[in-house]
């Protein structure tokens, strides 16, 4: 049976990604249990999408292709700072109205990487956020290709992964949807176009790939906390940025001198 969705439409397109999400936020809820770190609404969705498409670098990211890079450095085998893999986000030429706009597409950004580490964290059910195209129809592409790209850190670790024989093949579907239209028509997976069922069953495949590789590098991102041994994730509030405090991304800079340098207009 496939799996239900729920689809949030979009300005210009439409995001969906599988009931189960808000029904077991509603257990927890009706529960009295602690609810954990809330995915982002639909006009906050649309928002970071929109602030996205403004980047207009060849290099910046879709909102499909930032939750698979966000889900590869969250589940992969280091901590990265922010002001290693922003500029991976919106490319070489950002842009932002003031220093106001700034602060709430980070702070909305530190909030879908929390709501992603609560669900890898807790071993609940990780459910990838995909595209539908004017068809209706999720490619699952852009998040694999996103997936890639966060690849990219600590690649020495993730080569290891790959080669291993007992968890390697939590990337192959990851992959299969990454190369399908490779332009090296040698490192397409597939011949043929993909049918509905298989790209169905490669999106699901790559969304449980995505759980064993959290495991799989668990004990090694504890290397990379710090001494009390939290968890990496970013529980800041984000106070208002002024143009000589430090810089969100955790450089030490001040944001002036660092981000802002990049994205004050």
């Amino acid at each position: 049976m496939k799996p239900a969705f729920t689809i949030w439409r979009g300005k210009s397109r439409r995001l969906f990604a599988p009931t189960t999400s808000k029904l077991i936020v509603a257990k927890r809820q009706f529960q009295g249990c602690p609810v954990k770190s809330q995915p982002l609404t639909e006009t906050e969705l649309d928002h970071l999408s929109a602030v996205l498409e403004r980047f207009g670098d060849e290099r910046s990211m879709n909102l499909e292709q930032l939750d698979g890079f966000l889900a590869a450095l969250i589940c992969g085998p280091e901590l990265v700072p922010p002001s290693k893999y922003l500029p991976k986000i919106w490319g070489d030429q950002t842009v932002f109205e003031d220093t106001s706009s700034a602060q709430v597409f980070m702070s909305l950004l530190m909030r879908h990487w929390n709501a992603i580490t609560d669900t890898l964290n807790s071993g609940e059910e990780y459910l990838p956020l995909l595209l539908e195209d004017e068809s209706g129809i999720t490619h699952g592409n852009d998040w694999a290709n996103g997936f890639l790209r966060g690849m990219e850190f600590g690649k020495e670790d993730w080569t290891l992964l790959f080669e291993d024989e007992d968890h390697g093949g939590s990337l192959v579907a990851i992959f299969a949807l990454a190369n399908e239209h490779n332009p090296d028509a040698t490192m397409r997976p597939y011949k043929d176009p993909i049918s509905a069922e298989l790209r169905e069953t490669l999106i699901v495949s790559a969304a449980a790939g995505t759980m064993q590789i959290y495991q799989y590098f668990k004990a090694q991102r504890f290397l990379h906390n710090d001494a009390l041994g939290n968890m990496p994730t970013f529980r800041r509030t984000m106070p208002k940025i002024g143009r000589n405090d430090p810089c969100p991304c955790g450089s030490g800079k001040k944001f002036k001198q660092c981000c802002g340098k990049t994205t004050l207009h």
